[in-house]
């Protein structure tokens, strides 16, 4: 028997900070495309300069949505000019700010658009490893931290090959998600791991959170030792390190469409002496390893409930600490 309930599955508000709404690499200079993040509609744009924009995707004017163009542009977004996106409709012009650029027929302006105001919404914006980041408050609040550039990446850039992308459609919120990361027991349970790994570090300061473990991987030389370190910048931007057979760097992004949709957006990264080596076949490995723990992680996710004061025992991880960390994130 289904009982019917209005009662939300998850009952947690949006989380705010930086998340990751589109690969540098998908945004061409002079390209648009339509959004759907943090439940709203939206559009992203790069003008001609090369700065990525995101903004509303209804024009002020009339509500035309600003993703989707016609003509020349049809099954594209909208065109680009110099640094404003231009609305298929009736031609009005918007920049990165939600200034009302240009209204080609006109003869005189709106007041607002005169006066040279915001009129369209805009979102704050940053671009680094490889990722456009948006920020999100429900309450338009400023950036209360920034992102980071990962130094690999950065520093090192020509050592690391392109990255192996994966992207998962997650049924739940985010935070259920962030929980696997102190939550040492269902590595047994649902990835079948010989053991429970321990944090042997594990630290939940401000904006940021980080954990390390040791491994211990056999192969047929012998044990080779390596480690796991797993690092949050807010709640949706996550660097994990995995050391010792073959290294990997994985950006594991995470964003929310509702409070109880998220896509998850992975890019792995391994040195480009490895990947056309002999440690080629082992980071393919590593990879479509973690890939299936997410494919096993989400037939829990989409379908388990939130308790607010759950049931645990002596073995469980420091859910209680990961949470009173995230709480800062969920903003009312």
């Amino acid at each position: 028997m289904i009982i019917a309930s209005d009662k939300p599955r998850i009952p947690l508000p949006m989380p705010s900070g930086w998340f990751h709404v589109l690969y540098s690499s998908e945004l061409a200079v002079g390209e648009s495309k339509p959004l759907t993040y943090f439940g709203q509609e939206l559009v992203v744009f790069r003008t001609e300069s090369g700065v990525a924009k995101v903004v509303d995707a209804y024009c002020p004017h009339m509500g035309a949505h600003l993703g989707y163009g016609i003509r020349d542009q049809a099954g594209k977004g909208s065109s680009v000019v110099g640094e404003s996106i231009v609305c298929p409709f009736h031609g009005w012009a918007f920049n990165g700010e939600g200034q009302c650029t240009d209204v080609p027929y006109a003869k005189n302006l709106p007041p607002r658009v005169a006066r040279g105001e915001q009129v369209l919404g805009c979102w704050p914006v940053q671009e680094v490893n490889g990722s456009i980041l948006v920020w999100y408050h429900p309450h338009k609040a400023s950036p209360s931290f920034q992102p980071e550039a990962v130094p690999e990446l950065s520093e090192q850039a020509e050592e690391w090959g392109e990255p192996t992308v994966y992207r998962w459609d997650i049924n739940t919120h985010m935070q259920e998600i962030g929980e696997n990361a102190v939550d040492p027991a269902h590595f047994m349970f649902v990835h079948g791991t010989s053991d429970i790994p321990m944090a042997e570090e594990l630290s939940f300061e401000e904006h940021k959170r980080r954990g390390f473990l040791k491994t211990n991987q056999p192969t047929p030389r012998g044990n080779v030792e390596g480690s796991i370190e797993n690092a949050n910048i807010g709640p949706g931007l996550s660097v994990v390190r995995f050391k010792g057979l073959c290294d990997t760097v994985l950006l594991a992004n995470v964003t929310p469409v509702t409070t109880e949709h998220t896509i998850a957006h992975y890019a792995f990264y391994q040195r480009k002496a490895d990947i056309g080596g002999p440690l080629g076949r082992v980071g393919e490995a590593i990879i479509k390893n973690i890939a299936q723990q997410m494919e096993e992680d989400r037939i829990i996710w989409d379908r388990k409930r939130y308790y607010e004061k759950p049931m645990l025992c002596d073995g469980d991880g420091p859910f209680a600490k990961f949470r009173k960390w995230y709480a800062q994130f969920l903003i009312e």
